[in-house]
C-alpha cells in the first residue's frame, strides 16, 4: 500500500507562486510514475504533470513554462516526496489539486491517490 498527504494549497492572487507537496509513504520500493492532477468546479478531472522513477517529467500545455515538477527522497528515508512548484498563478488554475501514484513491481496495475489540496488563485 501507498499512503499519499498533500500540503501547500492555498489563497494566491493572479501572478503568484505556490509550492504543493506530496508525501508517499508506504511501499516506497513499489512506486513508479508520479503525477499531480486537478479537479476545477464543475469540470472533470485533468492531469497537469508527471514524473517518473527515472525523473523524466511531462507537462499538461496549460503547467508547461509555468510549472515544475520534481521527486526526493525525505530526509529520513521514510518518504518520497513529489513537489510542484507553481508560478504565475492564473484564476483558471483555481482547483482542488491531486497526488497521483502508480505502483509498479508488487503494486503493478494499482493506482492511488491524496486526499486534495486546494488552490485558488484571486483575480
Amino acid at each position: 500500500q501507498v499512503q499519499l498527504v498533500e500540503s501547500g494549497g492555498g489563497l494566491v492572487q493572479s501572478g503568484g507562486s505556490l509550492r504543493l507537496s506530496c508525501a508517499a509513504s508506504g511501499s516506497m520500493r513499489n512506486i513508479g510514475v508520479m503525477a499531480w492532477y486537478r479537479q476545477a468546479p464543475g469540470k472533470e478531472r485533468e492531469w497537469v504533470a508527471h514524473i517518473t522513477e527515472d525523473e523524466i517529467t511531462c507537462y499538461s500545455d496549460s503547467a508547461l513554462g509555468r510549472f515544475t515538477i520534481s521527486r526526493d527522497f525525505a530526509i529520513d528515508g521514510a518518504k518520497i516526496v513529489m513537489s510542484l512548484e507553481m508560478r504565475d498563478l492564473k484564476p483558471e488554475d483555481t482547483a482542488l489539486y491531486y497526488c497521483n501514484v502508480r505502483g509498479v513491481k508488487y503494486l503493478r496495475g494499482r493506482e492511488f491517490w491524496g486526499q486534495g489540496t486546494q488552490v485558488t488563485v484571486s483575480s
